[in-house]
């Protein structure tokens, strides 16, 4: 596999994860919320927004690539996403476990996906 085509693989595949967790976050919001560490909810909306809100960037992230060949929504949210999600880590108080492993992969993600398209010869 040439380094374009691994480049697309992990955008490809960090879309899915994205669409993935929103599908959960859509259809199960109560499951997903416990499961995290939060317990129970008083309401589904936020939970459900933020599901569809990883589903449209999922979209964006596919969007964007295919058409332009670039990762800079992708690479945008990854990092605010992570720096929100370790603030927010800091600052909880329920004992979410979800919320530094959370970081981490989205960290990570972002790192990846600046390298291979680094390595694919494409500058963001």
């Amino acid at each position: 596999m040439d380094r374009l085509q691994q480049e697309r693989w992990l955008v490809a595949l960090v879309a899915f994860h994205s669409a993935v967790v929103g599908v959960v976050l859509l259809t199960v919001p109560r499951w997903a919320a416990s499961f995290g560490g939060w317990g129970e909810l008083d309401t589904l909306f936020f939970v459900r927004q933020g599901g569809i809100f990883h589903v449209v960037v999922a979209a964006g992230y596919l969007m964007e690539y295919f058409r332009h060949r670039t990762v800079g929504l992708l690479l945008t949210a990854k990092t605010l996403a992570t720096v929100f999600l370790i603030l927010s880590w800091l600052a909880d108080l329920s004992g979410a476990w979800a919320l530094p492993f959370a970081a981490l992969g989205d960290g990570l993600m972002a790192v990846m996906v600046l390298l291979a398209h680094r390595r694919a010869g494409r500058i963001s």
